[in-house]
């Protein structure tokens, strides 16, 4: 693992304290089925949080609950948000929303997007819904598009017609391409060859360096070396069920 950054500021970002979730079937008899049980950790500024454990020990269900798409059952998720301590468990779905637009940036392993939009336009998009001029918005996806080997001949196309990696970069680009303080990455490079993958690197060792507190699932251990900081081993809960 490398260090962080000397010039980082080492103010919190991220505090997660006895947090627990667990899944109801409901087709099964109302089975519960525990993942997380009184997970606590904490994220600073210009630190990458590793989060590692064996499969299904819940390291996705943790990342997609500090993105506030799933809600825990106990415990607390405190964000750093316009420099107020924000709680995502229970907040109104207009404060998640507003955070997730400004503060808490995600990658998952899926592209969503809307079939029509270009690529180009795609990543242009929340910039300018951010207050960005037109040409510095389109500035800075052209930026991230090239950084990220997607062909110029492809951005005027809707990514859906893309393959898997370039809709991996798309999705990356879409990200990156907004300076949030915080960033939640589930498996960037799984789908990238060994040169986009080193451009990815790139892009987050450059966040981190600047001072985004990073929170990742990687299971390619070149990258948690390049990236990461410091671990977080998660134990599912499953074990004391």
């Amino acid at each position: 693992m490398t260090q962080p950054s000397q010039t980082s500021d080492v103010e919190e970002m991220i505090q997660v304290e006895g947090l627990s979730k667990g899944f109801t079937l409901h087709n099964q008899g109302g089975i519960r089925i525990p993942v997380l049980e009184n997970v606590s950790f904490t994220v600073k500024r210009g630190e990458c949080v590793v989060l590692a454990g064996a499969s299904g020990s819940g390291k996705s269900t943790l990342l997609r609950s500090i993105h506030a798409n799933y809600l825990a059952e106990a415990g607390s998720i405190l964000v750093r948000h316009d420099e107020t301590w924000v709680d995502l468990v229970g907040a109104p779905p207009h404060l998640v929303l507003d955070i997730r637009e400004r503060t808490l940036g995600h990658v998952s392993q899926f592209l969503r997007v809307i079939p029509r939009i270009g690529a180009l336009d795609l990543v242009a998009q929340p910039l300018l819904t951010r207050g960005f001029d037109e040409t510095a918005a389109q500035r800075r996806a052209e930026e991230m598009l090239e950084r990220l080997a997607i062909p110029r001949a492809l951005w005027a196309l809707p990514p859906a017609t893309f393959s898997g990696g370039e809709q991996q970069r798309v999705n990356i680009a879409m990200t990156f391409a907004r300076d949030y303080p915080i960033l939640l990455l589930d498996e960037p490079t799984a789908s990238l060859d060994a040169g986009n993958r080193q451009a990815v690197i790139d892009l987050i060792v450059e966040a981190r360096d600047r001072g985004v507190a990073i929170v990742g699932i990687f299971h390619d251990a070149f990258v948690r070396d390049a990236v990461g900081t410091r671990t977080y081993t998660v134990d599912s809960a499953r074990k004391a069920a």
